[in-house]
């Protein structure tokens, strides 16, 4: 069984960095896309990053572009995937429920991933 869980997330000053981590387990994820989205209140889910392909090939927002970075840790071990979101030069604009998400084929959207981490909260303050 898939399990994403998100950690890292916190409160901010506008300019400060957190960096997020997402601990997946249940499979390998090496052939997996895992990306990143974000929610705001009254918002729609909207996509931050993505790595796909056996490594990370990076896609990143517009919004994001920059001043965060995805990476990802892929071990053999299924109990030790993680991905991480560096997080710098944060803005207000940037406070939301991020998640972490996978799928076998993922894209740009949060129709394209089957499995979901739970949320964890980032606050900028101005």
């Amino acid at each position: 069984q898939v399990q994403l869980v998100e950690s890292g997330g916190g409160l901010v000053q506008a300019g400060g960095s957190l960096r997020l981590s997402c601990a997946a387990s249940g499979r390998t994820f090496s052939n997996y896309a895992m990306a990143w989205f974000r929610q705001a209140p009254g918002k729609e889910r909207e996509f931050v990053a993505r790595c796909s392909g056996r490594g990370c090939y990076a896609d990143y927002a517009d919004s994001v572009k920059g001043r965060f970075t995805i990476s990802r840790d892929i071990s053999r071990d299924i109990a030790k995937n993680t991905l991480f979101l560096q997080m710098n030069s944060l803005k207000p604009g940037d406070t939301a429920v991020y998640y972490c998400a996978a799928a076998f084929v993922g894209g740009f959207r949060a129709d394209d991933y089957q499995h979901w981490g739970q949320g964890t909260q980032v606050t900028v303050s101005s």
